[in-house]
């Protein structure tokens, strides 16, 4: 676990490794609950880029349409796992920051 030193009445100032180890948690908390959404949104555009070069079809507007439909499709399958893993971020962070307080 990470050190901390004691100010008055119970309170913990927080350091450079725990300041460092919460934001180390909040970039993996965005990167898994967004990897997904823009893995899918990267693929259906390049799949439709080069549907797009195959066909010699450049509408600008083509694009859109899937990508919102696969990023749609994605929010709803992965929807509960991405509340779940923000859940226990926020949880775990506000448990951390209550005892930092000294609440």
């Amino acid at each position: 676990m990470l050190y901390a030193t004691r100010r008055g009445k119970g309170a913990v100032d927080l350091n450079q490794s725990m300041v460092l180890y919460m934001a180390k948690e909040a970039v993996g908390a965005v990167l898994l609950v967004g990897g997904p959404i823009l893995g899918t949104a990267l693929l259906v555009g390049l799949l439709v880029s080069i549907f797009q070069a195959m066909t010699q079809i450049q509408e600008q507007t083509l694009t859109f349409i899937p990508k919102v439909i696969a990023v749609v499709a994605v929010l709803l399958v992965m929807g509960p796992w991405m509340l779940s893993v923000l859940t226990v971020y926020t949880t775990n962070l506000l448990k951390q920051l209550a005892s930092f307080g000294g609440l």
